[in-house]
């Protein structure tokens, strides 16, 4: 990633883990003509330029920072209520991150690179990885 970026991070509800996500995206893939990874929220990042030169939306599951995908486009989306909002477009990779314990917070928030968890090397995948529970005692500690 190039330098001038900014992160966002969001809690991924109704997600166990990083293989629901990318089941979830697969699924919708494979049934809907067209469908890229997306999430639809009310606001509108105001560093946009920062956000799009690099920045990765970093998923958060029961309390760990576990996954990212990058951020590759913004698009406005008018809700069945006529409100405007942002569409998050992402690169259909979903890459594992080192786990980062967050506190729960509502919507998305910035995260600075030098606040963000290094990702984990390519094909790490769901047997190389620590449970969950393991993998936050650990970084709680500082550990991990």
């Amino acid at each position: 990633m190039g330098s001038g970026f900014v992160n966002l991070v969001k809690l991924c509800v109704g997600a166990e883990g990083v293989d629901d996500l990318v089941g979830w995206q697969a699924d919708r893939a494979a049934r809907i003509p067209g469908w890229v990874p997306c999430h639809v929220t009310r606001m509108w990042p105001k560093r946009q330029a920062e956000v799009l030169n690099g920045g990765s939306l970093y998923w958060v599951f029961k309390g760990l920072i576990l996954a990212r995908q990058r951020l590759v486009a913004l698009q406005e989306r008018r809700g069945d209520d006529g409100i405007l909002r942002c569409a998050l477009i992402f690169d259909p990779e979903v890459i594992r991150t080192e786990p980062v314990p967050r506190r729960a917070f509502q919507g998305w928030r910035y995260l600075e690179p030098k606040d963000s968890p290094r990702d984990l090397p390519a094909g790490t995948g769901p047997d190389s990885t620590l449970p969950e529970p393991l993998a936050l005692a650990l970084a709680e500690i500082g550990l991990r």
